[in-house]
């Protein structure tokens, strides 16, 4: 058996049995590293050396939860509660119900998808916009798990369509490894293999929105500094703080414009704009620091130890070895070669977390075993694209539905797994698979 395919199902297991997923990306690695061929002593050497390859993701998580409590002492979550009761009384409840659920879907969907393009911040804006407004989320009684697959839908959808900030990356990476391994495109071709991929995505966040997580689901208010009495002071606000709040959210979407490969720098901006203008003080700087790493501590250590994941598959070979044995099993037939194709491409996309990182090794032998069974030039953009981007929703390491997850649990009240990763992997990952694997059999 493939050492790839028994990790990664084995960290789905383990994840779905409610294991810790940072134990279980561990001890799925250690398994898939021993299967694999690698000695005890070398898996775990080459997974301690592989956490640092998020590191830098990791901090910029902590620091950005840390700006996201700094915005809560602002008193802006509650400013926008106040508005939300207002709206509330100024309109009959039916109408509350369905046009300010509407209108706070459309404002996630839209700031979500321009965060890979028009805005790219990627989800640097999540625990920014999100704890805020939870108590608004809770306030309509909305289910956070349309909110994630919205919220992951924008996320992903974007750049797999779109050639524009990361999606220019994402087209650019596939174009450069197709005609690395001898397929020169023109780029211009990627949207339009990549248009019934992504609409099936839409239709899947259509599904979640109007039938799956229509119904109310009631949620506690938790303040996400805690149930802390001394804290109380800090629920005021005033027209200097919500513009000093205001303020430094723009100030951290610019400085993050111009510094897209960190997060960092947007983050420490904006921290340091809420202390020096005296929006939060000071001297409340550690419980902030301290709120912050509680937050987004979760997170952070999923990102390193996916990383050490990655690092330790990559290792065993067994990944190049997969995609040859699939290579191997096609047999000249166009229908069977599609569908093997997306399945490796959910595996790899999976385990490792990263659509962007996939790409590369799936492009290698996907070009020579797609010209060989007879596939168009269009069909072979879809495959790789579809098969790239597969396991981005759904992903217990994606960025995506981490991201999504970090924002979403800042009260304690989300689960990784069973509240982010199974409903976006049903409702934006089957119908890409389905769609992908069709679409690269019509082309």
């Amino acid at each position: 058996m493939n050492a790839v395919i028994i990790a990664v199902l084995l960290m789905i297991l383990l994840s779905l049995l409610r294991v810790h997923v940072v134990l279980a990306i561990t001890l799925s690695a250690l398994v898939g590293g021993l299967l694999g061929g690698l000695d005890f002593s070398s898996t775990v050497q080459i997974f301690g050396n592989g956490l640092g390859g998020n590191a830098e993701i990791a901090f910029s998580y902590v620091l950005l939860g840390a700006f996201a409590v700094g915005l809560s002492r602002t008193g802006l979550p509650d400013f926008m509660v106040d508005r939300l009761q207002v709206w509330m009384k100024r309109n009959g409840e039916r109408e509350r119900d369905t046009l300010s659920r509407m209108l706070l879907f459309l404002m996630l969907l839209i700031v979500a998808s321009m965060s890979q393009n028009a805005v790219p911040v990627h989800i640097a804006f999540i625990p920014i916009l999100i704890p805020p407004i939870l108590l608004i989320l809770n306030r309509l009684e909305v289910d956070r798990r349309l909110i994630a697959c919205i919220l992951t839908f924008g996320l992903t959808a974007p750049y797999m369509l779109l050639p524009y900030g990361f999606g220019q990356i994402f087209h650019k990476t596939i174009a450069d490894n197709m005609e690395a391994s001898g397929l020169p495109i023109n780029i211009d071709l990627i949207p339009q293999a990549m248009l019934l991929p992504t609409a099936s995505t839409l239709i899947g966040l259509g599904i979640a929105v109007f039938i799956t997580y229509r119904q109310r689901r009631v949620y506690k208010d938790v303040p996400l500094s805690g149930d802390d009495p001394s804290m109380s002071e800090e629920k005021s606000y005033s027209t200097t703080s919500l513009l000093l709040a205001g303020l430094a959210v723009v100030v951290t979407v610019v400085v993050q414009s111009f510094y897209r490969d960190s997060m960092i720098p947007a983050a420490l901006a904006g921290l340091l704009l809420l202390f020096v203008t005296g929006a939060v003080k000071v001297k409340k700087t550690d419980e902030v620091m301290s709120e912050g790493i509680k937050m987004m501590g979760f997170i952070g250590f999923v990102m390193l130890s996916a990383a050490g994941f990655a690092d330790v598959i990559r290792e065993t070979g067994h990944v190049e070895s997969l995609v040859q044995n699939v290579a191997s099993m096609i047999n000249g037939n166009q229908i069977i070669a599609a569908l093997l194709m997306m399945v490796v491409g959910l595996i790899i996309t999976l385990g490792i977390g990263s659509s962007f990182s996939t790409i590369p090794i799936i492009t290698a032998l996907f070009v020579p075993l797609g010209l060989e069974v007879g596939m168009s030039t269009l069909a072979i953009i879809s495959i790789i694209g579809s098969a790239g981007a597969i396991g981005d929703a759904g992903a217990p390491a994606s960025d995506s539905t981490l991201g999504s997850t970090a924002g979403l649990n800042a009260d304690g009240q989300h689960d990784h797994i069973w509240d982010t990763c199974v409903p976006t992997f049903l409702h934006l990952t089957v119908p890409l698979f389905l769609v992908g694997w069709l679409t690269a059999i019509i082309l």
